[in-house]
């Protein structure tokens, strides 16, 4: 099967929570004695002081900005640890995630069909690496990029136009994929077409773009992408 004629060429994944499973963080804090449900409460908390900071202007690497935003959590928690440790010990777990049991099957076959593949992460490039190689699919990826080189996080429009620079195509003909409301919102905003991964079987937000597809996995997203 082959890339249906027409259809944008270059597929474009966000990568935390979307390829990644973040399931693994809830250990993490318990393991260094805060109640597992700051997990979730960490990683929004990153997620907002990143808009934050690139709506005044500011660029900041997501490893300063999610180590400040868990230093705020645990300060006065019971730790099993000092301060500095129990940080050091939740973050070096983020960079250590599986990716969601679909990837794998979908990157393979989403590649073999002939499209173009890159990530756009508002984490590092590196991060990214390191998960896809451990997955053992880097090689099905033409660039791992990084809103760090872009200047602005996403959803900010720069992010996925440095996206579209990067592969030498127009915003149109790229599709992206995220599991995040806001990043489908931003990247169709810019001009990509989009797919929403919906792992939860939640309701998307009426107040946000609508996505172009919805898929459970990259294994739905493949089917659909290859006709």
């Amino acid at each position: 099967m082959a890339c249906v004629p027409g259809s944008p060429s270059v597929v474009v994944f966000d990568v935390n929570e979307t390829l990644s499973d973040l399931a693994p963080m809830t250990a993490r804090f318990a393991e260094v004695g805060a109640p597992e449900h700051l997990a979730a409460l960490w990683f929004a908390g990153v997620l907002r002081d990143g808009f934050a900071l690139t709506a005044a202007g500011a660029s900041t690497p997501f490893a300063q900005v999610a180590a400040g935003v868990l230093r705020t959590l645990l300060h006065g928690q019971s730790l099993r640890l000092g301060l500095d440790d129990a940080v050091e010990h939740v973050t070096t777990g983020f960079a250590g995630l599986p990716v969601h049991p679909d990837v794998p099957d979908g990157l393979r076959r989403l590649r073999a069909g002939g499209f173009r593949l890159v990530t756009l992460s508002n984490g590092s490039a590196d991060v990214a690496d390191a998960l896809l190689s451990r997955a053992g699919v880097r090689d099905e990826l033409e660039a791992l990029l990084s809103v760090e080189d872009a200047g602005a996080w996403k959803p900010a429009r720069r992010s996925y136009e440095y996206a579209a620079q990067r592969c030498g195509v127009t915003p149109d003909d790229m599709v992206l994929v995220a599991v995040h409301p806001w990043d489908i919102d931003g990247a169709a905003r810019a001009g990509l077409h989009t797919a929403w991964v919906d792992r939860s079987k939640g309701s998307y937000p009426g107040h946000l773009t609508r996505p172009g597809r919805t898929v459970t996995g990259l294994d739905e997203l493949a089917r659909q992408l290859l006709g």
